[in-house]
């Protein structure tokens, strides 16, 4: 775990504590979680500076959250042109200009630019420096700045937030073929008149299941290896079944339970090597992409010269201090939850904490994390998946709605996937929900404001949602749950009043 209970040991008398400070708090990171630390602070009349050494707005921005959902809405277009004949239209190939699409994923990261870029922090008020942040002390931050100057900063708190980057598999070979990431792909394939003609996708989380997807409808013939026995272990069965179902449909080939051991090259034509029980296997492409996972940035910033401990996150406490109490983390880089918006959510504590923890300090909420996949269907969920249900012995009913049966769902052509909430035994208090479907990410934000203020799913029953909608889902689960606790005896007793009445 990132964060523990215990209290951040006092800080060491090894160094000074300067007498004043240039800055009431410096971040280092521009992405999530640095951003919202800066803005935070900002409005709160903090001095504050934000350090970035490469581009604002961080890997969300630039490598993963904006241009993977640029390339998926594009390959999702493709995709319902290929198969109009659905929907009563002609159905055609398209052709597809790649470098186009990519051109587009482009102009869609310039275009939400501006929400992170320098000049609008500036305007708020954020001193922002572009360069290199390294910790002398742990109340002095010194900055090689992009163009080669450099200059030494004190201040009371320091908020850490360099995020992650991709998990290279330590396959023999691997760097000889070369590869793709999610940090890498977006240049290298820019220009590109096609999309790679055989690609071997590394990984079968949600990363790898989104690209696997995407570039099986732009025309790639794609492989997926992972060496779990199934995709997207996070997630319950049955919501993974649906995804793979999907992505062989689009022509993905995939191998679960498959362990890549080594790669090449022979006769200027490269192959990777896959063990299944025992047998190995031999697969030939042009393109690799490892999306294995993502580890966060901890090197170079000097936090071990600090004490710091710097194992798979930056170490921290129930209030995202580390060691030294004014130094604190968010984001990838403290873990445990790798999402954009969980970064955000941690950088209000951590800039809370940073400037009046002396005050009054707020231990981290890991209570409610929402988050999905956003393959076709899209897989989303919050709380107790059924799985971790069985695992943790928590009792629970399941009720379960098949989208199937929804009537918008089936105007759309998108009637597959499922509702399923877990509740208290007995009692309509939820538990976790999860839902496979189109738009599923956005339904369940009804389940989260539920669960977050203590509504349960007779609230969500009587709600009246618009028909027809894909939310009548979240309805129609709860309505399932009520039918499930039907009083038999009141029933029978209400039979015979109707039955009185009638004289």
């Amino acid at each position: 775990m990132a964060s523990t209970d215990q209290e951040p040991a006092a800080v060491s008398r090894d160094w000074t504590r300067p007498k004043r400070f240039d800055r009431n708090l410096i971040v280092i990171g521009g992405g999530s979680a640095g951003l919202v630390s800066a803005y935070i602070a900002a409005a709160a009349k903090a001095k504050v500076t934000l350090v970035e050494a490469n581009a604002m707005g961080g890997d969300c921005l630039n490598f993963g959250c904006v241009p993977s959902k640029a390339l998926i809405k594009s390959a999702r277009i493709v995709h319902q042109m290929r198969h109009a004949d659905r929907y009563g239209l002609e159905p055609v190939e398209p052709t597809v200009p790649f470098s186009a699409v990519m051109e587009r994923v482009h102009r869609v990261i310039a275009d939400i630019a501006p929400h992170d870029s320098v000049e609008r922090y500036r305007a708020l008020g954020v001193d922002v420096l572009q360069g290199y942040a390294k910790l002398i002390d742990p109340w002095t931050v010194e900055i090689a700045l992009n163009d080669g100057a450099s200059l030494r900063l004190t201040t009371r708190a320091i908020i850490i937030a360099t995020g992650a980057q991709p998990v290279v598999p330590p396959i023999p070979g691997i760097e000889a073929v070369g590869y793709l990431t999610s940090d890498t792909m977006w240049e290298r394939l820019r220009d590109r008149a096609q999309a790679p003609r055989r690609l071997v996708v590394l990984g079968g989380g949600p990363i790898g299941c989104e690209l696997a997807q995407a570039f099986a409808r732009l025309g790639s013939e794609v492989t997926q290896i992972e060496m779990a026995p199934r995709l997207m272990m996070r997630e319950d069965e049955d919501a993974a079944r649906l995804v793979e179902a999907s992505l062989k449909a689009d022509g993905v080939t995939v191998l679960t339970d498959h362990k890549a051991v080594a790669c090449g090259v022979e006769a200027g034509e490269k192959w990777i090597d896959v063990d299944h029980a025992g047998e190995r296997r031999r697969i030939a492409f042009d393109d690799m992409i490892a999306a294995v996972g993502r580890a966060p940035r901890l090197k170079g910033f000097g936090l071990e010269e600090l004490g710091i401990k710097v194992d798979r996150v930056v170490e921290t406490n129930a209030y995202l201090q580390t060691l030294h109490p004014n130094i604190l983390a968010a984001g990838d880089v403290a873990g445990p939850y790798q999402f954009t918006h969980v970064a955000a959510h941690q950088a209000w504590f951590a800039t809370i904490n940073a400037l009046f923890g002396d005050l009054k300090r707020f231990k981290v909420d890991y209570s409610l994390i929402p988050w999905a996949t956003f393959t076709d269907p899209e897989v989303a969920r919050v709380g107790l998946s059924e799985a971790e249900a069985r695992q943790k012995n928590i009792p629970h009913e399941v009720t379960r709605y098949g989208i199937d049966d929804l009537d918008r769902a089936i105007a759309d052509g998108a009637d597959r996937g499922f509702v399923k909430v877990l509740t208290v035994p007995g009692k309509d208090r939820i538990l976790g929900a999860t839902i496979v479907g189109e738009h599923a990410a956005d339904l369940l934000a009804e389940f989260v404001f539920a669960m977050k203020h203590g509504h349960g799913l007779g609230k969500v029953l009587g709600t009246i949602h618009i028909y027809p909608t894909l939310a009548e889902a979240n309805k129609m689960v709860a309505g399932q749950w009520r039918r499930n606790h039907i009083n038999a005896v009141l029933l029978s007793l209400l039979e015979r009043f109707q039955t009185w009445r009638r004289g």
